[in-house]
């Protein structure tokens, strides 16, 4: 071999070397670079795959480690699994922006060693909100039954809490319930995060003083509202004035305010309160029904000239909605034993028709009982959301107005109910100008602080004082869970709605817009499917055969080409 050839030969070679020493060089580099800047490319149309600005933010400024357990694991059917890889996909995006503060796991609850500890599990899962699901699956051409734990807990600081990952409109079909639910994900669990983590807990405070909604009657949302705010009762006629909470709750009540009341009242929104209205416009109740009906009589609550100052006005009407929840009512007698029969009941409206907000977005039906009817009034600067509405088969009745349980009896004409969609919840935001601009002052409170228009703050207007009230357990007079019909058995989501709304309000880094996550179904056409399954199948079959052999035919030939010049 001649001289030439070995130093051409040795500088291919050291060329050779030094190309792999900058390639090794440069994936270290570019290693290192990766564990210091995180970087991401979501090519998807909705942007299934990235977090919203404040989930980043809460991640990124954890002080402390965070550990999450999700219990959805297991043999669980393909529906399940794709809801598991989504759980999956986001707590690995969630470490990516909160680096070693937070780690997770999978567990499959049904491991534990013997059915008392299991039982006491799920006990202990159920007492925190994450309900065991039963569903059917197949497996080897028998349908079996499997228990689904679709809940996770969350620890930190020797806090924990629950993010419950099944949630969704329970009249969709269950693929669409699983998508909504996995548009949530990223919602339920970076809020079970901000729970454990926040320091501070927001001031939750329940109006006393005209006649609201005894305590006994809300305890199953005051007991929800504990776990994440510290709830407490506010005496307004005792007071000087409204402490600075992060929000009040005003739930049905049944004696005006007095004037002194209401300037408390404004003020406090004056200064960037928020507050939650739940009102009636009329009184009825169902126990106080005679066979003959009864009236409905005008509530005066004293907050007409607030409402309509600030943008809107209950009316004092009554909604019936051919969707309606259902009453028992005994429709004859079988012997000496009555036969009871539960019936439509159209002032029971059931609403499943909401505005595309996040407070409302993937919510199942709620529940109304008397709702009355809003109007809106023109107001500089508060921008008006209707969130809720009855079906489009619904009809206002205006007073006088008869209660009449007969009506059960009558099939519900549609005819009848040609009013269209009703909005019965407004959510209002803006800076508001005081009633008591340009009027005389109460004299007996200290005014000296008295301001005529607000600071920007929010204020949600639901007409039923009913949506926050839950029934009572007959057997020990003990708070039903919000939103349960005793009589049809079926859990609406007035807790959902009330918790939404209320986080939405007092949440000041807008965690809650991350409920806005849409992710499309996009179902093939099974039409189509059966049509060409056999065309698809040789072409994912057959075409790529066909291409590596030509590949290698040519790739043959042009090797035999290049070396038979030599």
């Amino acid at each position: 071999m001649s001289n030439r050839t070995v130093q051409r030969e040795r500088k291919v070679f050291w060329r050779d070397i030094s190309r792999l020493g900058i390639g090794v060089a440069a994936l270290f580099f570019l290693n290192v670079l990766a564990q210091s800047y995180f970087f991401q490319l979501d090519l998807t149309e909705e942007k299934r795959y990235s977090l919203s600005d404040p989930t980043k933010n809460l991640l990124q400024n954890l002080e402390q480690s965070v550990e999450v357990t999700v219990y959805l694991e297991g043999k669980l059917p393909p529906d399940f699994q794709r809801l598991q890889r989504s759980i999956e996909e986001t707590l690995d995006n969630f470490q990516s922006y909160s680096g070693s503060n937070l780690r997770y796991r999978f567990v499959d609850p049904l491991t534990a060693v013997s059915a008392e500890q299991r039982n006491d599990f799920f006990f202990r899962l159920d007492s925190m909100g994450v309900e065991i699901t039963r569903v059917f699956d197949e497996e080897n051409g028998n349908r079996i039954q499997r228990l689904i734990v679709p809940g996770a807990v969350i620890r930190s600081g020797g806090r924990e809490t629950a993010a419950i990952l099944l949630k969704g409109d329970k009249g969709a079909s269950a693929q669409q319930q699983l998508n909504q639910s996995i548009e949530g994900v990223e919602y339920e669990l970076a809020s079970a995060i901000q729970r454990v983590t926040t320091a501070r807990r927001k001031q939750v405070a329940i109006m006393r003083g005209h006649d609201e909604l005894p305590s006994v009657e809300m305890g199953s949302l005051i007991d929800e509202l504990s776990k994440t705010y510290d709830v407490y009762e506010l005496f307004l006629p005792q007071s000087e004035e409204i402490a600075p909470v992060d929000a009040v709750i005003v739930a049905k009540p049944q004696q005006a305010f007095s004037r002194e009341d209401q300037y408390k009242l404004d003020q406090y929104i004056m200064r960037g309160g928020n507050v939650l209205f739940f009102l009636d416009a009329l009184q009825i109740d169902m126990d106080s029904l005679s066979s003959n009906g009864a009236f409905a009589f005008p509530i005066d609550t004293g907050l007409d000239d607030l409402l309509f100052r600030y943008g809107l006005r209950v009316n004092p009407t009554l909604i019936q909605s051919i969707e309606s929840g259902q009453y028992p009512i005994v429709v004859g007698n079988l012997g000496d034993q009555p036969q009871v029969r539960l019936l439509p009941w159209p002032f029971f409206p059931i609403a499943n028709n909401y505005a595309a907000h996040p407070i409302v977005r993937n919510l199942d039906a709620v529940q109304f009982r008397f709702v009355n009817s809003i109007d809106t009034i023109a107001a500089p600067g508060i921008t008006k959301t209707p969130l809720v509405y009855t079906s489009q088969y619904s009809r206002v009745l205006s007073t006088p107005i008869v209660v009449d349980l007969n009506e059960l009896r009558q099939a519900p004409e549609p005819e009848r109910y040609q009013a269209g969609s009703q909005a019965t919840a407004y959510l209002l935001e803006g800076k508001y100008t005081s009633v008591f601009r340009n009027r005389v002052l109460p004299s007996e409170l200290n005014t000296q602080d008295f301001r005529d228009e607000s600071v920007s703050t929010k204020l949600l207007v639901v007409s039923d004082g009913d949506l926050v009230r839950n029934e009572l357990d007959p057997q020990n007079n003990r708070p039903l869970p919000l939103g349960f019909d005793p009589f049809t058995e079926r859990t609406f989501a007035n807790q959902d709605f009330m918790l939404n709304a209320l986080a939405y309000m007092v949440d000041d880094n807008g965690l809650i817009q991350s409920r806005a996550n849409e992710v499309r179904l996009r179902p093939l056409d099974s039409v189509k499917v059966k049509d060409e399954a056999v065309r698809w199948q040789i072409i994912n079959l057959v075409l790529p055969l066909v291409l590596i052999s030509v590949f290698g035919v040519v790739k043959f030939y042009l090797r035999r080409r290049r070396y038979t010049r030599f």
